[in-house]
Formats: C-alpha cells, sequence, structure tokens
C-alpha cells in the first residue's frame, strides 16, 4: 500500500473498529477523486468515519447537517450586497473546501439536493452567473440512513451517479464490540487524531492513481460488466426489476475504482480481483428501478460477475 494511505488508514482506524474492508473502500475513492454516499441505520459509525478521515488529513473541512429548510444558497454561497463597497460581494457556502460532509442528505429537499449536482461533476460553482472553481481536492462524503422515511426525499437517479461508491457500514462482531468499549470507555479517541498527511500529498496521490495500469483484456473486462447491466434494460430480470443499466459515467466510475483499490492494495497493476472487488459498490447504485431494491441491485451485479467470463493473463504493468 502506498505509504500515504497506510499512514491515513492506521489513524483511522484509532476510531474505526472492525472496518477495514470499509476503510479500504473510502480510501480508494479518495485516491480516484471520487465521492462516497455512506448508507446505513443510525449509529454505525458513519459521521465518526468520515471526521475521522477528515481529522486524518491536513486539509479544508466542511460539514453541512442536511434539513428540508435548507436552501441552495446555503449549500453553495450567495452574492449579497455590501453598502460599505457599494457592490454585490459573494459569500462563500460551506462547498468551498477540500472534504465535505453532507450529513444526511436525504433530509434535505430535492431543490437543495441538487446544488450539490455541479459540485460533485465539475468541482465548480455557477451562482448569479459566475462560475467558480473549486480547489483541489475535492471530496465529498456523504451519509443517509435507509430505514427511515419520513421527511425524507430519496436522492434521484443523477444524483446518485455522481457518487463513485455507495458502501455500508455492517454491523460488528462480539470481539469488535467488545474492543470498541474498552477503547471508547475512558477516551474519546477522534479528539486525538491529528492530520497525517497535506493537500499536496493528496492531490500528487490522486494524479499517481490515475497512472496505475490497466491491461487491455481488463478494459474490455469493464466494458462487458457495464454492457451486462444494460442487456437486461427494460425487463424484468429474474424478478428484479432493473429497467435502465449503468450510464458511461459509471463505466469511468469502475476503471477509476479499480485504479485506486489497486493502490490500496499495494500495486501498480489492476488485477481482476480489483474490478471483482469494487463492482458492486460503484454500480448497483447507479441501476435504475422502480421495484428493485438496493439488495436486489448488489446481487443483479453480483450475478454479472459470476456469468461473465474473467480474462485469464499477465497483468503486471509492461
Amino acid at each position: 500500500m502506498n505509504n500515504l494511505l497506510i499512514r491515513i488508514k492506521d489513524n483511522v482506524a484509532k476510531t474505526i473498529i472492525g472496518k477495514e474492508h470499509v476503510t479500504d473502500l473510502l480510501l480508494t475513492a479518495l485516491a480516484a477523486g471520487g465521492h462516497v454516499l455512506l448508507e446505513d441505520v443510525p449509529g454505525t459509525g458513519k459521521t465518526v468515519l468520515a471526521k475521522s478521515l477528515a481529522k486524518s488529513m491536513d486539509c479544508a473541512f466542511g460539514r453541512i447537517q442536511f434539513t428540508p429548510d435548507l436552501l441552495p444558497s446555503d449549500v453553495t454561497g450567495l452574492s449579497y450586497y455590501n453598502q460599505e463597497k457599494g457592490s454585490f460581494v459573494f459569500k462563500e457556502g460551506p462547498v468551498f473546501t477540500n472534504l465535505l460532509l453532507a450529513d444526511e442528505i436525504n433530509r434535505a429537499t430535492p431543490r437543495t439536493q441538487s446544488s450539490l449536482l455541479e459540485c460533485m461533476a465539475e468541482k465548480q460553482v455557477t451562482v448569479d452567473g459566475a462560475t467558480r472553481t473549486l480547489t483541489d481536492p475535492f471530496f465529498v462524503i456523504a451519509t443517509q440512513n435507509p430505514v427511515e422515511t419520513l421527511g425524507c426525499y430519496p436522492l434521484p437517479e443523477a444524483q446518485m451517479d455522481r457518487f463513485l461508491m455507495r458502501i455500508g457500514m455492517g454491523s460488528l462482531s462480539h470481539d469488535e464490540e467488545r474492543q470498541m468499549i474498552d477503547r471508547y470507555i475512558n477516551e474519546q479517541p477522534l479528539d486525538t487524531i491529528r492530520p497525517v498527511c497535506t493537500r499536496d500529498e493528496i492531490v500528487s496521490l490522486q494524479r499517481e492513481c490515475q497512472n496505475i495500469y490497466v491491461h487491455t483484456d481488463l478494459r474490455d473486462y469493464i466494458v462487458n460488466l457495464v454492457q451486462g447491466t444494460r442487456k437486461y434494460g427494460n425487463s424484468s430480470v429474474k424478478g428484479r426489476g432493473i429497467t435502465e443499466g449503468v450510464s458511461p459515467r459509471g463505466t469511468l466510475a469502475l476503471l477509476r475504482a479499480s485504479q485506486g483499490y489497486a493502490m490500496v492494495q499495494g500495486r501498480d497493476f489492476v488485477a481482476p480481483e480489483d474490478i471483482k472487488a469494487v463492482a458492486v459498490p460503484v454500480l448497483a447504485h447507479r441501476l435504475i428501478s422502480e421495484t428493485a431494491y438496493a439488495e436486489e441491485k448488489e446481487s443483479f451485479i453480483s450475478g454479472l460477475l459470476s456469468s461473465i467470463p474473467l480474462p485469464t493473463e499477465d497483468w503486471t504493468k509492461p
């Protein structure tokens, strides 16, 4: 693993117990320059994980607590008239940061949710006809509770497609939960975390990730997976009701996530295992269906991984 990623992972492990795979996926998204949706029931550590990562990096951090009365200008910023200067002045919103925690994003109205679309896809904000570029790195970690619907607004497909991955936290084993009690009984580990990397190091990491080698056969395999999701569009696949497959943005997302995961695993080339490890969190939430639940979409992608032949070659960088 890249030395920088090791430092960050070890730092996050001070607060998060037993979630090594989840942390690997989060670091994958960071290296790939994508955004993450953490989706799980309350109390599973979504916000703690996001704050632990933020504290591990010497970068600007912003947090938005999404509520039904939140306005788009509360996210992006707004122009106001400054009487002293005799002109309009733009006041930057919390989105002008390096790592943004969008907490409980599904509690905001669709209008406010859409204020993040341009930021996440193009790393820029347009207000009153003026476009302002966000500073690299720009990484959004959004959280949402999938079991509570009262006062919530499901994220539309366009918003879901902006997230590189959707990740579930999962539950703790008996030993892990006991370890959590022992660690937290006399202290709050989150308060002791200090930065272990700089903003420039993260930017360099993301550039390095784009140079991870991907064999031509694996590039075809990525395309075959995405094409497989579209092949069954407009029909009910084994009762799952998938109506639309993954968009071309999803193809590039799977490519970048595979490169990022390979980097997290300490390699300078992508192996088939990397693609299979990130396929479900990258592709499942991009499927469009009027009836299928998240678990059914994940099962559908898992079925594709089992049915599409995996080429066998030497994947090492020539």
